[in-house]
């Protein structure tokens, strides 16, 4: 596991604070770019999440874990699963809550969530466990008590292959931590896997996703190349079918399982 930094300037010193901020601000930027609940079928991240949900029964219970704008939770919705998001950002929350008032938002940390033990089916959180100093073990414990057994969690979490290496090391060869304050963990898949299952659960399946995400911060981070420029996307076209997930991927998703409850004997 390795640690990425941002700057800090401006930003509150207590840790839960500055992540209610940032993703806050995150959000109001980005709103009018929010994806149509008719376009969550085609992610990535559904699809490979879509064959476990279809094990479980009709209106079962899923939490998503930083829910961010929302897309997920009405989506889901829709394919009859009684689906709640949770976000730190109070502001967030307020907004979604007004712009979808048929389902479910409540604010709150993922690392002490307000639910009953066992109360959900399934549980899943995108680029969220990464951003808290102390590792993801609180998450992911967390997410073990509230999960029913049997339930399944899905997360996407920073990839730590080749690429992002390198840009790390770069990054740190180039500044101190002055005036920087941590951000992020990035995982191999072997991190990963050890964080879950020393938490309880089952590994399913570790995949690297958003390869084309890669590319493009990689040729504009690594060659310069602007994001907007028409040669930077055609690049990325190109290069995304060819290049190996894993060295380009940008993210990690990992699918787990806890437990069934043992069978009885009588």
């Amino acid at each position: 596991m390795r640690k990425d930094y941002i700057e800090s300037a401006g930003s509150p010193a207590d840790e839960t604070a500055f992540v209610e901020e940032y993703w806050t601000k995150v959000w109001e930027k980005i709103t009018d770019r929010a994806k149509r609940t008719d376009e969550i079928g085609n992610t990535e991240e559904y699809r490979i999440m879509a064959p476990y949900l279809a094990r479980l029964p009709p209106r079962s219970r899923i939490l998503d874990g930083g829910c961010g704008l929302g897309e997920f939770v009405v989506y889901l919705n829709g394919k009859n699963f009684e689906t709640i998001g949770v976000d730190l950002s109070r502001k967030t929350v307020a907004l979604l809550n007004q712009k979808f008032p048929t389902a479910q938002f409540v604010s709150g940390d993922i690392r002490k969530l307000e639910f009953e033990n066992a109360s959900f089916d399934a549980y899943f959180s995108w680029g969220v466990f990464e951003h808290f100093e102390e590792g993801p073990g609180p998450c992911i414990a967390e997410a073990f008590r509230i999960l029913k057994p049997g339930g399944y969690l899905f997360i996407t979490v920073p990839f730590d292959n080749l690429r992002q290496g390198l840009r790390g090391a770069r990054e740190r060869a180039a500044q101190t931590t002055a005036g920087m304050r941590f951000y992020q963990w990035r995982f191999t898949k072997a991190e990963l896997a050890r964080e879950l299952t020393l938490r309880g659960f089952t590994v399913e399946k570790l995949q690297p996703i958003s390869k084309s995400e890669g590319v493009l911060r990689a040729l504009h981070h690594d060659l310069g190349l602007p994001f907007e420029w028409k040669l930077t996307r055609g690049l990325r076209k190109v290069l995304t079918p060819v290049v190996p997930a894993s060295l380009a991927a940008h993210m990690l998703m990992a699918v787990v399982r806890k437990p069934a409850a043992p069978i009885i004997a009588v």
